[in-house]
């Protein structure tokens, strides 16, 4: 095909952003030719900003059904993202959602079945994938540099959201509606990171989430846990929404030394020689091995959002291999639903989780929720410098 014709789903923040970059041709072989949206308010708002250039529906099955579309863009609220997949799919159309995948991993795996299925071309929003920071640390790690990895730990706590922010939408921070708070909006990117740079996915996580905690919503927006991984190495994710100024530090020790990325550059302490073996050769009693600490060079752009759009498009058109493979969206929410499930039962939660048991303590969170949000209530943010 010469160009990839797009379907947008959905014209809400992210959904706004996504359009301005594809009508402005910055995604090369893309066309945006149609876009679905619910709301007959923001349909408007859309064409003002763009005009008509680009056909509008407010209904999902007709804008799939039109023609005009190769593949579709989801970028609707979290628990849509399976649904609207699995249909377009279905439709014989490739298929690009938004981060997460979806809620709970076992309406994840349904997707995941109709991806193989249709055998389409299908990705995830994971555009942190794209940062030559990550893609450094996963090299070094995968290439040995670092030695068996031993611990992670990663602290990001420079997700700050306002009450604002949250009663910006009817649909966010509620359990019925986003299905979650930090962990399945925010740290989508960071959970989603950490298994893969690492390739590794814990055997059990004990976690502590506070819901509602300094903001008057029912979802967690702070989450300390605890995961072990099969190898002994272990790992700690602390995250918030309501602590300024926040950090963002994520630090992997290994058997070669450690590895840190803050502040934008990657720092290694390295290793002259693996700490095992100086351990197991070394007699001077309080001796450490010897240690070169550098900052590591890493060059290439960020492209983020457009990066993985663009991955997409010549994925279908080209063949090219997927940065960030939309089957690949159930290992971040794995670790998720793990936290929220350990809080829930106060106890260890072991990896793959209970299915059956995550979703009943969910639509038991939704049954018992006091919220009297509208989810159709919208205001569309500005989500530049959003990660």
């Amino acid at each position: 095909m010469s160009k990839v014709r797009i379907g947008l789903v959905g014209v809400g923040s992210m959904g706004t952003a996504h359009a301005r970059y594809l009508i402005a041709n910055e995604v090369e072989g893309a066309e945006l030719t149609a876009v679905c949206e619910q709301s007959e308010e923001r349909l408007q708002v859309f064409t003002e900003e763009f005009g008509s250039s680009v056909a509008c529906y407010n209904s999902y099955d007709a804008m799939l059904d039109s023609g005009l579309v190769d593949g579709v863009l989801i970028a609707t609220p979290h628990y849509f993202h399976p649904e609207q997949a699995i249909k377009a799919l279905n439709k014989n159309l490739h298929v690009l959602i938004e981060k997460p995948a979806g809620v709970y991993t076992k309406q994840v795996r349904e997707m995941n079945e109709a991806a193989a299925k249709a055998g389409k071309v299908f990705s995830i929003m994971f555009n942190q994938r794209t940062n030559p920071l990550y893609c450094k640390l996963k090299e070094l790690i995968s290439s040995g540099e670092l030695g068996e990895i031993r611990r992670m730990n990663w602290i990001i706590t420079d997700w700050y959201r306002s009450q604002s922010y949250y009663d910006s939408s009817g649909w966010r921070a509620t359990w019925a509606n986003e299905g979650g708070g930090v962990l399945i909006n925010q740290d989508a990117h960071q959970l989603d990171l950490w298994q893969w740079v690492t390739g590794m996915m814990p055997t059990r996580i004990r976690a502590f989430c506070s819901f509602g905690k300094h903001r008057n919503i029912e979802v967690e927006n702070e989450v300390t846990a605890y995961a072990e991984y099969e190898n002994g190495a272990t790992g700690v994710f602390v995250t918030s929404v309501c602590e300024s100024p926040g950090t963002n530090r994520f630090e992997v020790t290994g058997d070669r030394g450690k590895i840190v990325i803050e502040d934008g550059k990657m720092t290694f302490s390295r290793l002259r020689v693996l700490e095992s073996e100086f351990n197991s050769t070394f007699k001077g009693g309080f001796g450490q091995p010897e240690c070169w600490k550098f900052e590591v060079p890493v060059a290439g752009k960020n492209p983020q959002h457009k990066g993985i759009t663009q991955n997409w498009v010549d994925a279908i058109s080209k063949g090219t291999p997927l940065i960030a493979p939309g089957e690949e969206g159930v290992k971040g929410l794995m670790l998720s639903n793990a936290m929220l499930l350990s809080t829930w039962t106060d106890n260890w939660v072991d990896l793959p989780i209970d299915e059956e048991l995550f979703y009943e303590k969910l639509q038991e969170n939704i049954r018992n929720s006091r919220s009297t949000k509208n989810p159709l209530e919208n205001r569309t943010l500005n989500v530049s410098g959003t990660h």
